[in-house]
């Protein structure tokens, strides 16, 4: 078997992610002969057939599918390879990434990380945000360096240090519900009015329901603060962040739904980064600063 091009490899993967050759193409910004060249010719060396190409989107074949999860393996350890290059080259990394979750308090955040940046002003702050399942998708796809948001223990794939717990508490604005809420509210009795759930900025939505109803009519706001707006304005009711709602809860703009039956919820929030990624100096200095002197983000 002849040796293996990178460039061809990544065409394959293209082509098996994007579901046609055109897609793939537009992708990697070549044209479509071209990487339907790369591909056979990939399938030639290998001796395999990868891709069926007899429907109208190309679909993996039984041996395509399992060459694809080690060829997406081999592709991401070599952008990695590559990155740690260009980070020796340099000294220094000229760009880091940064997620924060959905569910972190973001001004003492940011004030944490303008302290970091300022005192290593040869890299500069690349910063996101992404929701429920964006951050951590982000951050395991190679897309982002650190993300600040809930992430599993028992995931091997990462190392995590913890900033604290996050509860979750079901409100809704005075006069939402036509009766009073009770401790013995339930789900059922919720279902003929509005929910409003944060929408999943990830491309691979995770199965988990995060509180929802099912057959309650939906609305959707893409971060917290815009879902507590509308649940102030008593256009919905779900689930907030009790380190945003403090004082609504105090006056009164807002009354908790809590109960047995609706427990709500309590995350830890962490800093997350790889577990198996190389780590430039400014990474090393951050995620140190990290371990020593944390934000505190539940002031």
């Amino acid at each position: 078997m002849d040796r293996i091009k990178l460039h061809d490899l990544r065409c394959f993967a293209t082509v098996a992610a994007a579901g046609s050759f055109q897609a793939a193409g537009a992708a990697l910004n070549r044209s479509h002969p071209s990487v339907f060249a790369a591909v056979a010719r990939l399938e030639q060396q290998l001796g395999l057939s990868l891709l069926d190409r007899g429907g109208y989107r190309v679909v993996l074949t039984d041996a395509g599918r399992l060459f694809q999860a080690r060829a997406q393996l081999a592709l991401r350890e070599f952008d990695q390879l590559q990155a740690y290059a260009e980070q020796l080259a340099n000294g220094e990394e000229t760009v880091l990434r940064i997620v924060i979750g959905d569910l972190c308090p973001r001004p003492p955040l940011l004030h944490w990380l303008s302290s970091f940046f300022a005192a290593h002003p040869r890299t500069r702050l690349h910063l996101d945000y992404e929701a429920v399942g964006g951050p951590l998708e982000r951050l395991v796809d190679g897309e982002a360096d650190l993300i600040f948001h809930r992430a599993d223990v028992s995931d091997a794939r990462i190392e995590r240090i913890e900033l604290g717990d996050i509860a979750l508490l079901p409100v809704a604005a005075p006069g939402f519900l036509p009766f009073a809420p009770s401790p013995a509210l339930t789900p059922e009795q919720l279902r003929p009015f509005t929910q409003c759930l944060i929408r999943d900025t990830a491309q691979r939505p995770s199965s988990e329901s995060f509180f929802l109803v099912e057959g309650a009519q939906q609305c959707s706001a893409p971060d917290q603060v815009m879902k507590k707006e509308l649940i102030l304005h008593g256009l919905a009711w779900g689930h907030l962040p009790t380190w945003l709602i403090d004082k609504e809860l105090a006056d009164g703009r807002l009354v908790s739904l809590a109960g047995p039956h609706l427990p709500g919820r309590s995350d830890r929030l962490a800093a997350v980064r790889r577990r198996q990624s190389a780590q430039g100096p400014a990474m090393t200095a951050l995620w140190r600063e990290l371990e020593v002197q944390p934000p505190q983000l539940m002031a």
